[in-house]
């Protein structure tokens, strides 16, 4: 019986190695990912109409206070995942994709399988 799992070899290297500076702007970036708030503010941002937010528009899906929240999200925009532009007297926030397409890369190198096809006996994932 054939299943599909995780990929468990390691990838083909077709992304060029990161430099020093590269690896820090990158580590910073996965560190601000690193928060459960921060990765949901990112995502509830990426998937707001027209694919920008200001706090107004996101801040009800938090049990949290508007100046938590946008701490949050000067961390994110720290980090380089977010730009603002204030529009009077609310600051909308975009995700940056050409930052967050370098940390998939990173992550999955372009061209990479992303499942590998593994015949066996064992298996503790669901058919």
């Amino acid at each position: 019986m054939s299943k599909l799992l995780p990929l468990l070899e390691p990838l083909p290297a077709t992304a060029p190695a990161l430099d020093a500076d590269e690896a820090t702007s990158l580590a910073a970036a996965f560190k601000a990912l690193g928060d459960p708030v921060r990765l949901r503010l990112l995502s509830l941002i990426a998937a707001h109409e027209g694919g920008e937010a200001c706090v107004c528009d996101i801040s009800g899906a938090f049990a949290l206070t508007g100046p938590t929240i946008s701490h949050h999200l000067k961390v994110l925009r720290t980090a380089g995942l977010v730009s603002s532009q204030r529009r009077g007297t609310w600051i909308y926030y975009r995700v940056r994709p050409e930052v967050i397409g370098r940390l998939a890369t990173v992550l999955v190198p372009l061209g990479a399988p992303l499942t590998s096809t593994c015949t066996g006996e064992e298996s503790d994932l669901p058919a």
